[in-house]
């Protein structure tokens, strides 16, 4: 009989009755015979009684992971932008606080690089958009920015730039207005306070004339991307300035007038007027305006108008 299949026979035997082979088998010299002395001691692999998959124990589902996850933490930018009377005027509104908290005014405006230097309030965003060409003057309010252009600038040349500008600062958490001492410097104003705020040496009338203009005209005027100071009472005139989008605004007469006089006389009688102040620098450009003006005139004739168009007018070339 052949060996190797009386030594099969046998642990198929053993297998079944669960018995373990002959020693003159375990120790046969053959392959074939390790091969199987290996094999009956290996325990058996039965399926599992419950047939469920294993379950975590308490301490297994409370352990730490293996990598430690930390919160992800973003900054969400969204700046709108928004028209103004002003057609040379562009309001920027974004999710950010412009002004830092516990600033001395409500607004601060740049008409010029050097201005955005100076103390107090200096302003290196400030300083890169007036560096656009184009650009004129920076208008700070409590959250938005007032960009004045040059009227012969069109939006569509410096818009994405001035955008560009103010997203990289917002993003960034850049400060975009600094208060810093003042000290000896010669180069910038000192130190203002808000002008609407009622001091303890006003008068009645003064009195009533901020809280009217601090409660129903600055709104209206910060909502069209500007604001307004006032400088006194006299003679029962009241001076103000407009700044930011109001400043260059063509309606900026008729919003004095029609609106601010117009109120400020009807729930105070001691009012007369509303009379607009204008700056040093404001005051020449105006009078180089009217000189340029008259000129003009005089080389068209005298029957030529700024405020006509076409032939004959000071706006028309040959």
């Amino acid at each position: 009989m052949n060996p190797y299949s009386t030594l099969l026979r046998a642990s198929r035997t053993a297998i079944r009755s669960n018995t373990l082979l002959k020693p003159s088998l375990l120790h046969s010299s053959s392959p074939r015979s390790r091969l199987y002395h290996r094999a009956t001691r290996l325990p058996a692999i039965t399926a599992s009684k419950a047939r469920r998959r294993p379950i975590l124990t308490t301490e297994t589902q409370n352990a730490a992971p293996f990598f430690k996850q930390t919160p992800l933490t973003a900054r969400t930018i969204f700046i709108q932008t928004q028209d103004t009377p002003n057609a040379d005027a562009l309001k920027f509104i974004p999710n950010h606080p412009v002004l830092p908290e516990g600033f001395p005014t409500t607004s601060v405006e740049y008409t010029s690089p050097r201005s955005t230097l100076a103390s107090p309030h200096p302003s290196p965003l400030a300083a890169r958009l007036l560096g656009v060409d184009g650009v004129s003057s920076i208008f700070y309010g409590p959250d938005f920015i007032t960009v004045t252009k040059a009227t012969d600038t069109n939006w569509a040349h410096i818009k994405p730039e001035v955008f560009s500008l103010i997203t990289e600062a917002v993003s960034s958490g850049e400060e975009i207005v600094a208060t810093v001492s003042s000290g000896n410097s010669a180069d910038g104003p000192p130190v203002t306070e808000d002008s609407l705020v009622i001091k303890d040496d006003d008068d009645e009338v003064v009195a009533m004339i901020k809280e009217l203009l601090e409660t129903r005209v600055r709104p209206a005027i910060q909502d069209d991307g500007g604001d307004l100071e006032f400088r006194g009472f006299h003679d029962g005139m009241v001076m103000l300035k407009l700044r930011g989008a109001c400043r260059t605004c063509d309606s900026s007469t008729v919003t004095l007038k029609n609106g601010i006089e117009s109120m400020l006389m009807h729930y105070i009688e001691e009012v007369k007027g509303v009379e607009q102040v204008l700056d040093e620098e404001e005051e020449i450009a105006i009078q180089e305006f009217a000189k340029f003006e008259e000129k003009l005139r005089q080389q068209k004739g005298p029957e030529a108008t700024a405020s006509t168009v076409g032939k004959g007018s000071l706006d028309y070339a040959e």
